[in-house]
This record gives structure tokens, sequence and C-alpha cells, in this order.
């Protein structure tokens, strides 16, 4: 399947501040059939923007037949052009990820499922996914009902609350007090990700780690399992033996790229997809299925 590229500069507004996020749009395209549809996939980066990385799994995604819109996180702060993939770079992104607000990487999110739902190929069905900072926003935009399958990847600082402005690392299982913000509609900071599982439960998470990532250690992960079962989520959970924070990264992972694993984990992204997203499953019943204990 051809792929045709372009972007799309959006308004966005939180906090009481305007800004422009740019969405890198990649397209399927079937020759002699233009008015083909086909779903939509929220593609959210790294700390380092839309990299050629992230650029090169959007065209996997793609190229399966999927509207895939990536917004530059960073907006805020800078233009939408990627940081590099050095110390300052890095110490750029990570500086910007916790100064950026809740609320901000939520009207992002929002935006992005906005301008997929505008398009006319577009059919309606929206996923997510992304990689590290973007594994966080994956499960974060996918809050929002119209997200119905999620495929975070090695998503950091849902299980320590340290996305956006914060107060140091929370483990806790239990939810902190939300904190007054006067610039927001509801008068306080947005929640922690992962005290709103229970709104994940019209859609299917499939959450990839790897057991050798330092960002997100064994308790870190257990946490987020527990939560997310305790929520009622339909989620599967992989976590892979050798793999460490950034393995599906094919340039400049400092040594972490591994092919073989991340061709597993497009396969899981392109069964889940494929099932929930190009798939007319109907109206659900919301009837729990009786198993039976069989050999």
């Amino acid at each position: 399947m051809l792929i045709k590229e372009s972007y799309a500069d959006v308004k966005t507004s939180a906090n009481g501040k305007e800004s422009t996020m740019r969405i890198f749009l990649f397209h399927p395209t079937i020759p002699g059939y233009p008015n083909a549809r086909f779903p939509g996939v929220a593609l959210f980066s790294e700390i380092y923007q839309v990299t050629g990385p992230v650029a090169r799994f959007a065209r996997q995604i793609a190229g399966q037949g999927y509207i895939v819109a990536a917004p530059s996180s960073y907006h805020d702060f800078t233009g939408p052009e990627p940081l590099a993939y050095d110390v300052p770079g890095t110490d750029q992104g990570n500086e910007w990820k916790v100064v950026k607000t809740l609320d901000s990487y939520d009207e992002d999110s929002r935006r992005t499922v906005d301008y997929l739902l505008s398009l006319p190929t577009c059919t309606g069905r929206i996923g997510a996914t992304g990689m590290c900072l973007g594994g966080h926003l994956a499960l974060r935009a996918a809050l929002d009902p119209r997200i119905t399958a999620a495929i975070p990847y090695f998503g950091t600082d849902i299980h320590s609350r340290t996305l956006g402005p914060n107060d140091g690392p929370n483990t806790s299982p239990s939810a902190p007090a939300l904190r007054p913000d006067p610039t927001t509609a509801s008068g306080f900071v947005a929640p922690h990700t992962i005290d709103q599982f229970d709104k994940l439960r019209h859609c299917e998470v499939a959450m990839i780690f790897g057991v050798k990532d330092t960002h997100v250690p064994d308790t870190g992960r257990d946490l987020i399992r527990a939560k997310l079962r305790d929520a009622g989520v339909t989620f599967s959970f992989y976590e892979f033996a050798w793999a460490q924070h950034a393995f599906i990264r094919d340039e400049l992972s400092k040594g972490r790229y591994d092919p073989a694993i991340t061709k597993v984990c497009f396969e899981v992204l392109l069964e889940t997809f494929g099932r929930v997203l190009k798939t007319d499953l109907g109206q659900g019943t919301g009837e729990k299925e009786e198993v039976e204990h069989v050999c």
C-alpha cells in the first residue's frame, strides 16, 4: 500500500494559553480508489518529537491501512522539528516533559483525534500507540471514549505519576488528592493517568514493556498491571525478558534496538488494531463470558 505524507497545523488552547500544534500525517493510498476509507491511529512520539524512527514507525502502520497522525508534543515551547538524540536533546526533552501540563497533553490528544475524524477518508474508528513518553500519552489519550484500542510501548511516568508538573514520584496504589489550578475549567490539575484507569473500560489495551527497562522497573509494571485489573480494563500485558528501554528505536538507540522483538510487538499491534478497528464488531452486549474449565 502506498503512503502520502503531509501535515496540518492545528490550534490548541490549554491553561489559558493558545498554541499551534503540527500534526504529521501518513495516509495510505490505493491507486484508482480515491474514496477508500481507513481507520485512524494517533501516534505519540518519545521526548524527541517526530524523529526519523517515529516517522518510519508511522509509515509501517500506514502501510497496513491506517491513517496515522503524529502530533508534535512540544509545540508549547518550540517548533515541530525533532530534538537530537544527544545529551542536550535528551535534557531538553526531559525538561519539557514535566513543564508541559497534563491539561495541555489532553488538549493535544483531543485535537489529534478531532483532526483524524474530520478526514472524509477516516472510518471513524480510532486507535492510539506510541513509545516512551508517547507510550504514556497513547494510554492517556485512550481515556477519550473515541479511542477503542491502544498499544503503548514502554510508557514512562505512569507508575510514578511524574508526567507534567509534579511533586516527585508517587507509586502509591491510592490516588493523591487533586491540586487546585485556577487556569483549568475544573479548577483542579487533571488527575494522573494511573488514577483514571476506570475510564479505559471502553478500550482494549495491549501494554508492552521490556523487563530490563530501567525507566519502568518490576514494581512499576506490577502496579500498572494491578491497577488495570482492578479497574476492569480489557488488556494484554507483554513483558519481554531481554528488552531494554527504547528497544524499537532503529537509530541511535544506544545499543538497545532489538529488531526481532520489535517484529513480535508489531504483530501484537496489527492483531489488536485489525480486530478492533478494522472489524465491524457492532454493539457489545456487556455480558461477561463464562469460560468452561476444560483440558
